[in-house]
């Protein structure tokens, strides 16, 4: 069984920003592969170049929980280009740590931040 940190179980039980942004300028997931074990879903508002507001959902364990509310805690106030390239060390290194087995966790949730501000990026360059 795997041992969380103090970080992880606090995000999981008492997790930051869940939900759905009625405004949202940008949305990223992954996961839901093949075995559909755990989903994340992140959510931004940007405005310029700052993200305001995040959001998520996440579908899995305990640490994909953990892993995608302390994202949207990082994203907040994080420039655009600042967040193309996060990734998930900062995540567990926010977090204090996770299981050898539970890392992946924490790739889902970067990656579906870095697909979220693309997405903002995209739909910017649209208007």
């Amino acid at each position: 069984m795997a041992e969380y940190t103090p970080q992880v179980i606090e995000h999981y039980e008492h997790p930051r920003n869940p939900g759905v942004l009625p405004n949202a300028t940008g949305k990223g997931q992954a996961g839901g592969g093949a075995d559909g074990e755990i989903l994340i879903q992140i959510q931004i508002q940007a405005e310029g170049d700052s993200i305001t507001a995040a959001c998520f959902r996440a579908f899995g364990c305990s640490a994909s929980i953990a892993s995608a509310s302390v994202t949207t805690e990082l994203l907040h106030g994080r420039s655009l280009r600042s967040a193309l390239v996060f990734d998930a060390t900062e995540i567990e290194d926010a977090l204090d740590g996770l299981p050898a087995d539970k890392r992946h966790c924490a790739e889902y949730a970067a990656s579906a931040a870095r697909a979220a501000v693309q997405d903002h990026l995209d739909r910017s360059a649209l208007e």
